[in-house]
């Protein structure tokens, strides 16, 4: 079947999965880099697709909710290989990283003595620059006028009032309705057209999936148990607007807040998931796995994979055969400009709780984490090597101490 679908100028889903399993195996730096290796690797070098085409496909994945350059992949592997060759493009890119994330979850209790503890201490003051990094990014993209600036701040004092999950979707909420009235503008000219062979009846099925799961799981879930996991990370996934470190705070809502994953486990993981390639929300795998009553272990980091990216995936479908009229539509981008700056909001929020308050205990601490965010920001290190700066950061000071 393979050979036939060559022979008319397609592709096939062995030559997608062999495609973005290397993309999986060095794509460094996070999602707006992932989207540079995708270009590299699939419009310069294979020619899948023209550059307009791609700058559209793009713009699609970064308006919606979900993980932007994985959405990207799925959509890519569907054009080139449909349904079999979207799957492949999932797990090539996506298992990698999620394994070296469930190896990482199930050997971490393990690790003791001043060297192992003084790494995992170095992991969590990492996140702190890694965040605080992201935030001071997407600020100066989603939050360039007095306006988004406001919608940002605005987005931090409800989530004062009203911290977790339903302060967050409350933020994103208003932050639409404000960008609406104060955000309005003229929708972006047209790219290129991708065709994807997504019809209505896919379209609907997909919104129906993404919205029964949204709103039928939490009923049914109860407190614990395979459903209870599923929902947490299912709903952080689709929440996430404005990029992968936006899942840091709905995760901790979601898996830490509900108390199956300590603070100090929560932070380290998140540290380690910017040492790896592949995609940051593979950052659920090892929350699926690390718990220490079930599911967890290789299941539980299964379960949270699947739930998190699904919804992403969903919204996606049903949205690929609508694009064309929906992205011309300026009262859409005047929501989409608000709900992007609460999210700057809420990713700040983060910053300060869990990821500061958890991680940094003294001077040293905070000399440390400064280190790395300006390692990142002033010097453009890459996260893996501020990943292993803090790592041996924090087994000096683990000595020292």
């Amino acid at each position: 079947m393979e050979r036939a679908m060559a022979r008319q100028g397609q592709g096939t889903p062995g030559e997608v999965f062999a495609a973005f399993l290397k993309l999986g195996l060095t794509s460094f730096g996070g999602p707006i880099a992932h989207l540079g290796f995708f270009r590299d690797e699939l419009v310069i070098r294979r020619k899948w697709l023209s550059d307009p085409a791609y700058a559209d496909l793009v713009a699609l994945c970064q308006f919606l909710p979900g993980p932007a350059s994985s959405q990207a992949g799925f959509a890519l592997g569907l054009m080139r290989a449909g349904w079999l060759g979207a799957l492949a493009a999932f797990a090539g890119f996506t298992l990698p990283s999620a394994l070296i994330m469930v190896v990482f979850a199930m050997t971490a209790a393990s690790l003791s003595g001043p060297v192992a503890e003084g790494a995992l201490h170095g992991l969590k003051l990492v996140a702190v620059a890694i965040v605080a990094q992201a935030v001071w990014g997407m600020a100066r993209t989603l939050c360039p006028d007095p306006a988004r600036a406001g919608i940002a701040v605005g987005a931090v004092a409800v989530l004062a009032f009203l911290p977790g999950s339903f302060g967050m979707v409350g933020a994103i909420a208003l932050g639409a309705l404000a960008g609406l009235a104060l955000c309005r503008g003229a929708a972006p000219p047209a790219g290129g057209h991708v065709p994807m062979p997504v019809g209505y009846g896919a379209a609907a099925a997909g919104l129906a999936a993404f919205a029964a799961l949204l709103l039928v799981l939490p009923l049914v879930a109860g407190a614990s148990g395979i459903l209870a996991v599923f929902d947490g990370f299912y709903r952080a996934g689709a929440l996430v607007f404005g990029g992968g470190h936006v899942v840091l705070p709905l995760l901790q809502a979601e898996v830490a807040a509900a108390g199956r994953v300590s603070a100090d486990a929560f932070l380290a993981g998140y540290g380690a998931a910017q040492a790896v390639p592949g995609p940051l929300f593979t950052f659920a795998a090892y929350l699926g796995a690390v718990p220490e009553t079930g599911p967890n272990g290789l299941a539980g980091g299964a379960i949270a994979l699947v739930a998190v990216f699904l919804p992403g995936f969903l919204i996606l479908i049903a949205v690929l055969p609508f694009w064309d009229r929906f992205r011309a539509m300026a009262a859409v981008q005047s929501l989409m400009r608000g709900a992007n700056a609460a999210v700057v909001g809420i990713l700040g929020a983060a910053l300060y709780s869990p990821v500061f308050t958890g991680a940094v205990g003294d001077m040293r601490d905070f000399c440390l984490a400064l280190l790395c965010f300006v390692a990142l920001v002033a010097w453009k290190a890459p996260p893996w090597l501020a990943v292993l700066l803090a790592a041996a950061g924090g087994i000096g000071l683990g000595l020292a101490g």
